[in-house]
């Protein structure tokens, strides 16, 4: 019985492609008392393994908080292992603004001591007097009012890309650093201010409103839904958005586009951009905004020590970083002072430009087939080493090198050395080095495109 996920990323990601269906990404949570949480995560993960659910998933015994991609075809079986449950039946599922069928390439599910980390002794107060939900429509109301504060309990890179236009955006890491600096910040208008609340997805306003209730804020309001039903509410009912910018997510896309204006900038440039990116160094992996300009000149990095870094052998790299929290142990969240144009806390706005927006869906997908994978990239001489572990490679071939960070690079291959050798064609097994032009790197893979 597998209870744990055992592909690669990679690996899900070329059975995605082989696949060619189409992936909804989603979300959804439940409050509710869960007596054994470890058997109710192994039961779900059985499931959904079932149907090719992927996504990232904790649960407590509180609940659970899911972030999920799954097949479209089987979205109503997916929903029915949900309905399994009383607390669970006639769930909203949040369904994404867009889609990308690698918005996640694993299925985890964790067991946590809550579904969302807020720092709260629950045994302090009645967490199920929450606030009055407001659908799109009655949202854009009461923010009509004067008398009306709305706050953003999101974290200082989330609503930097996108947010609600006059909120309040406190300037945190994390959930539990809002909750007393708004309470503080508001202690004068517990009685005659609306406290209008958002967040992604809801979850962390269902806590928050009960907090604030619990404080002696009388008009209490959060959005439901979050903004990612928001988004959907708008755009059936032909509204108009209160919200501008991006709406920051939690999978491979790291946003989705609510509105074309562009509210933040590149923290390296300060062109108007939104697009947030983990830098290449392994021994900082900081999340941060970059354009597509300094990203070429940058190679994805946040500083020059880290390019550097990033151009040692992955040997000398590994000896820096012993001894420190790195990589995914600490994901460090946008704090750097390398930053020159990073923004957090008050925030504008004003647009500073406007996006070019094409649907995930409406994209082109290309037929290929996986080749091989890169063993080494010579920098200075812009040459990569592959070894191909099928089929066949020609001389003419339309070839693609993919990758996170590289992206979709394509080029057709004019001269090729296999095995050391010129040769107009590899077979599998065989080591090859053509020059490519432009950076690759480890992780990246080599497709050949087919008509």
């Amino acid at each position: 019985m597998q209870l744990y996920n055992t592909l690669s990323a990679e690996e899900r990601a070329e059975l995605i492609d082989q696949a060619g269906k189409q992936r909804l990404t989603l979300s959804f949570y439940a409050y509710a008392k869960i007596e054994d949480p470890k058997k109710f995560r192994d039961d779900l993960f059985i499931e959904w393994n079932k149907l090719d659910a992927l996504g990232r998933t904790y649960v407590a015994k509180e609940g659970i908080n899911a972030q999920m991609s799954v097949p479209a075809e089987n979205i109503e079986a997916f929903r029915e292992t949900l309905e399994v449950y009383e607390f669970m039946r006639g769930i909203r599922l949040n369904v994404a603004v867009e889609h990308d069928d690698h918005s996640f390439l694993k299925l985890t599910v964790k067991v946590r001591d809550k579904i969302v980390a807020d720092g709260l002794n629950d045994e302090t107060f009645d967490v199920t007097n929450i606030g009055v939900h407001l659908k799109a429509a009655e949202f854009n109301h009461i923010l009509e009012d004067p008398n009306t504060i709305v706050v953003d309990f999101r974290n200082h890179y989330e609503s930097e890309i996108g947010h609600f236009k006059g909120a309040i955006t406190p300037d945190v890491e994390t959930f539990r650093e809002s909750l007393p600096i708004i309470n503080e910040q508001l202690k004068n208008h517990k009685e005659d201010k609306n406290l209008v609340m958002y967040c992604t997805g809801g979850i962390r306003c269902e806590k928050a409103s009960a907090y604030f209730k619990h404080h002696g804020f009388k008009n209490v309001f959060q959005l439901e839904g979050g903004i990612i039903n928001y988004a959907k509410q708008i755009k059936e009912e032909n509204l108009e958005s209160k919200f501008i910018g991006k709406n920051f997510v939690f999978d491979h896309r790291l946003g989705e586009r609510i509105t074309d204006d562009i509210v933040s900038q590149c923290h390296q440039c300060g062109k108007p951009c939104d697009n947030h990116t983990n830098c290449l160094n392994d021994g900082c992996h900081l999340l941060f905004i970059q354009c597509d300009e300094c990203q070429a000149a940058m190679e994805n990095c946040c500083s020059t020590e880290c390019l550097e870094t990033t151009h040692l052998p992955l040997a000398e790299q590994v000896k820096l970083r012993r001894g420190k929290q790195v990589g995914n142990k600490v994901f460090r969240k946008g704090k750097s002072e390398n930053l020159k144009f990073k923004h957090s806390g008050e925030l504008s706005d004003l647009a500073l430009g406007k996006a070019q927006t094409i649907a995930i869906r409406q994209r082109i997908k290309v037929k290929k087939v996986l080749l091989g994978k890169v063993e080494h990239y010579y920098v200075k001489a812009q040459v990569g080493l592959f070894i191909i572990e099928n089929q066949e490679l020609n001389v003419g071939d339309t070839i693609l090198i993919s990758g996170p960070t590289t992206g979709n690079e394509q080029f057709i291959l004019e001269k090729m050395l296999v095995n050391g050798t010129e040769n107009s064609t590899a077979k599998t097994g065989d080591k090859v080095t053509f020059e490519v032009p432009f950076r690759i790197r480890l992780s990246d893979k080599l497709f050949k495109i087919l008509d």
